[in-house]
């Protein structure tokens, strides 16, 4: 008997109306966080009574939510922390992303029936890495963005736990996120939620000798990831959830990306039957997504075919908007431009 597998799409969902779009335009399952705990402190998030309201929602379209709690724990945070667990677990939260090798175990001890999946955060770039989360009761290991396909299939094929991948969205030039640029500069740890992104600032390089070899270019700020053409690639490496940064970006980003990696996403499932999605229901749009509409810096499919050269964006964090036209000629302060 042919055992199928499972191909969820991950998005995110910084408020109520954010999770409600993610929903109706093609999420198997969504990610958000509550007040306290989450990487993402300035965003939206979600009270206790909006959780409840979330979980339930989600639940009757048979889609499912994983709240984040993946800040590194200090001795502070564990009282409040083993509440939480628990208030999850009872409101029927479908698992909570960790980071903190501590909150895992209250989490395990407080709230036994609570499922754990592990964040990116924890930097998991290897099987042996994954087996030991394995057998501390994580039940999916969310990996290390710089991972390559190959990385990420040789993993699979050494350790039974479910994979999840990040397919698109904004990158940190730190590794797996694990940042102490911001904390550093100003206190602000992107560690405990609070990153001021200073990766996203103007630097100037000099020499040793003191000679200015680049002047006010944004030389930590990266591209951002879109692997939309690697998902089938992704799948028979073994991932099986597919998860899209942005909690913090607006309600039209959600709605765009969420319905473009769905319809790429019902292309593979369409012809692979022994590939599923995870989630009832079929999606259709009146409208045609695409993804260079929304906020981008510019796409790389990031160390997915191992190490490349061109993941930066040094001349603006910004977004690059929307090929219109190509530049025919410059005269003067003015330009000619083709369109495309």
């Amino acid at each position: 008997m042919t055992v199928l597998q499972n191909c969820e799409l991950l998005a995110p969902a910084g408020n109520f109306e954010k999770l409600k779009t993610a929903l109706c335009f093609g999420a198997d399952a969504v990610y958000l966080g509550g007040k306290e705990f989450s990487l993402r402190s300035y965003s939206d998030n979600f009270t206790a009574d909006e959780l409840k309201q979330a979980i339930a929602l989600a639940h009757s379209l048979g889609k499912r939510v994983y709240v984040t709690a993946n800040v590194f724990a200090r001795n502070r945070d564990f009282g409040a922390l083993a509440d939480y667990f628990a208030f999850l677990s009872e409101i029927g939260a479908d698992a909570a992303l960790l980071t903190d090798a501590g909150a895992i175990a209250l989490a395990k001890k407080t709230a036994p029936d609570l499922r754990i999946h592990l964040s990116t955060q924890a930097n998991t770039t290897n099987r042996y890495a994954a087996a030991f989360w394995r057998d501390q009761g994580v039940e999916r290991v969310v990996l290390a963005r710089e991972l390559s396909l190959n990385e990420i299939r040789r993993i699979s094929e050494q350790v039974s736990v479910p994979l999840e991948v990040f397919v698109h969205g904004a990158l940190c030039v730190s590794y797996s996120g694990q940042c102490y640029l911001s904390a550093a500069l100003s206190g602000r740890s992107a560690n405990r939620g609070e990153c001021a992104q200073y990766c996203r600032l103007p630097y100037s390089m000099v020499d040793a000798n003191g000679t200015e070899i680049v002047h006010n270019k944004h030389l930590l700020s990266l591209k951002d990831m879109n692997r939309s053409d690697q998902l089938e690639a992704l799948l028979d490496a073994g991932a099986s959830s597919f998860k899209i940064e942005g909690r913090l970006k607006d309600v039209t980003y959600v709605k765009n990306i969420t319905a473009y990696y769905r319809k790429k996403l019902d292309a593979i499932l369409a012809r692979r039957p022994e590939y599923c999605r995870a989630s009832a229901g079929k999606s259709t749009y009146e409208f045609e997504p695409v993804a260079e509409k929304s906020f981008n810096r510019g796409f790389t499919p990031f160390f997915l075919h191992e190490r490349t050269k061109d993941i930066a964006a040094f001349n603006t964090p910004k977004s690059l908007g929307e090929p219109v036209g190509t530049v025919k000629e410059l005269k003067g302060n003015s330009f000619t431009i083709a369109g495309v």
